[in-house]
C-alpha cells in the first residue's frame, strides 16, 4: 500500500528544489553550490533523524494501544528508506574524496 501524504510531500518537497521556491533550490545552488550543498545534506541528514524519530514514537504508539500497525510500518518504512539514501549519499561522498586523492598532481 502506497502511502498517498507521504508521496505528496515528497514530490511538493521537490518541486520547491527545482522551482527554487521557499529560499532554496537551484537558483540559490548556481549563485553558492558550497552553501546549498552543505544545506542539502544538514537537511537531509534532519529529516532522517525526524523520521527515525516518528517511527520511534508509532512504535511506542502501537505498544500502547494509541496507534494502527500499519501506520508503524509505514512510519518505519519510511525511516529505513531516508537512513538508506544518507548512507548511500555518504559512500558517493567518501568514493569522490577518495578518486580525488588518488589524481595526481
Amino acid at each position: 500500500m502506497v502511502d498517498v501524504r507521504a508521496a505528496t510531500q515528497a514530490y511538493n518537497a521537490l518541486g520547491q528544489v527545482t522551482n527554487g521556491a521557499g529560499g532554496g533550490g537551484l537558483d540559490r545552488a548556481a549563485q553558492d553550490p558550497a552553501t546549498s550543498f552543505s544545506e542539502l545534506v544538514t537537511r537531509a541528514i534532519s529529516d532522517t533523524a525526524s523520521a527515525v524519530k516518528q517511527s520511534e514514537r508509532g512504535t511506542v504508539d502501537v505498544v500502547t494501544g494509541k496507534a494502527e500497525v500499519a501506520d508503524v510500518v509505514t512510519a518505519v518504512n519510511n525511516a529505513e528508506l531516508a537512513l538508506d539514501t544518507v548512507v548511500a549519499v555518504r559512500d558517493k561522498i567518501i568514493s569522490a574524496y577518495q578518486e580525488i586523492l588518488r589524481m595526481p598532481i
